[in-house]
This record gives structure tokens, sequence and C-alpha cells, in this order.
């Protein structure tokens, strides 16, 4: 079974402008992504989908496959349908992974199981990961609901399930890689923003309101995406005891 990486990207984040440019160790955070997806030896093929040529420049000048996308996404699952489709070959491949750019020190291990787990569950459309985690106030941050099958219910930005008569132990946390069956990614992408996508701003959303099934595997370890200069300058932290950076740099 063939497995295509996508990392969907754009230039023009509100909260930090020019983020995939961003240097850490004098490696562009958007180069990280694609060099820690490689580490996990288990993509086939893999391609930064971007809105501009500055980060195509980037991306050539690191040896990084790319493709050059529409500026008029409404999010990144659209940005990398638009990628697997301008793709001449892209029906050999059976699986796409979605890897969010923004995630400079993302776990090459969690992508191989991931690519492992839908390999084995390949009656589902969609695998998304989670980890577990105390604290769920931070809106920025998608929780998860699943039942005893693994499967999701539902995901918000809210603190979710709600304590109400008892406490919980742990919340699930969105890991931002996501494997798609490429038929069902394009089903995705076929559909319109939804009723529950708008409100919460949740594009996996939109996959439960249409029918799609996603089954949830849960992974150890820690992720964060940066969204804000704070994660910035926490990243920078992390990287000091990263032990993947050494293999790439």
């Amino acid at each position: 079974m063939k497995v295509l990486g996508l990392i969907p990207t754009r230039i023009g984040s509100t909260r930090l402008p020019s983020k995939p440019l961003l240097e850490i160790n004098n490696i562009p955070l958007i180069i990280h992504t694609y060099r820690r997806a490689l580490l996990s030896k288990s993509i086939d093929d893999l391609y930064i989908c971007c809105d501009d040529i500055k980060i195509a420049k980037i991306a050539k000048k690191f040896g990084a496959k790319y493709i050059i996308t529409s500026k008029n996404h409404q999010n990144g699952t659209e940005r990398i349908t638009e990628g697997f489709l301008s793709l001449k070959n892209n029906s050999i491949y059976d699986f796409v992974l979605d890897i969010q750019g923004d995630e400079p020190l993302i776990n090459p291990l969690h992508i191989k199981k991931i690519i492992q787990f839908h390999k084995k569950n390949i009656k589902y459309d969609i695998i998304l990961p989670t980890l577990k985690i105390k604290v769920a106030e931070n809106t920025n941050l998608v929780k998860v609901v699943k039942n005893k099958k693994d499967e999701v219910m539902y995901l918000s930005r809210a603190k979710i399930p709600l304590e109400f008569k008892s406490s919980s132990n742990y919340f699930l946390k969105h890991l931002s890689i996501i494997s798609f069956k490429p038929q069902s990614l394009i089903k995705f992408s076929e559909n319109k923003k939804t009723y529950l996508e708008k409100i919460e701003d949740i594009e996996l959303l939109r996959a439960l309101e249409i029918g799609l099934k996603i089954k949830t595997i849960k992974l150890i370890g820690d992720s964060f995406s940066i969204d804000v200069q704070q994660d910035y300058l926490n990243a920078i932290k992390k990287f000091k005891t990263d032990k993947y950076l050494k293999l790439y740099k």
C-alpha cells in the first residue's frame, strides 16, 4: 500500500505572519515538519502544499518537493485535495496523510503508527490520532469525543466532555496528523462548509456531518502547533532537547 504525505501551509497567518518561514536553528518551520515526516520512513512521496511563491522558494532551497495551490482555500484539507488531484499518478496511492505545517516538533513515530493503524482499519474513511491532556480550557486545542469502538463522535474547541456531575481524569486532544482514504478526501472537498463546521471552525466536523467514518488512535507523547508568538518561543526552547533534530539538521 502506497502512502502520499501532503503538508498544507499558507503565508497569511493573521496571528503569526509568515509563520512557515520563521526559523529555528536556521531551518524554517515548514522544513522542520517536512524533514521530520521523512524520518518516519513510512511515506512513499511527500509534498508541501503552499499558497505563495515565497514558501515554494524555501522548499526548493532546502530540497523539498512542493505544489503551489490556490490562495482561496478555507482550510488545509481543501488545500491538500487540490495538491492530490494535481498529481498525474494519484491513483497509485492508498492513503493520503495530512501533516499540518505548523507542527515543527512532530514525532516521526506518530506518523508511522498512524499509517500502520489505518492499514489495519481500512474500512474507516479517516484516522484521527489523539493525545491525552489534563487541561482543556484552551480553545486553540480541538478536543475529541469517541465511543467504545474508538469511533469519533464529535470534536469541539469547548471543554468536552463537560465536567457537570463528576470530574474527568483526562481529555483527548486532536493531533494534527490525519490519514484519509483518497476518495474520502475528495468527498470531503466536494461538500460545502457545513453547519457545525462553521460554528466551531473545525474542518473535520464536515466529515462527520456528511457521514464519513472516523476512527481514533491514542498516541503517547507530546505535540503542539505554533499559532502565536509564545508558541514559537516555546518551540525554540523545546528544540534544545529534541532528539530528532540531529538526524536531519
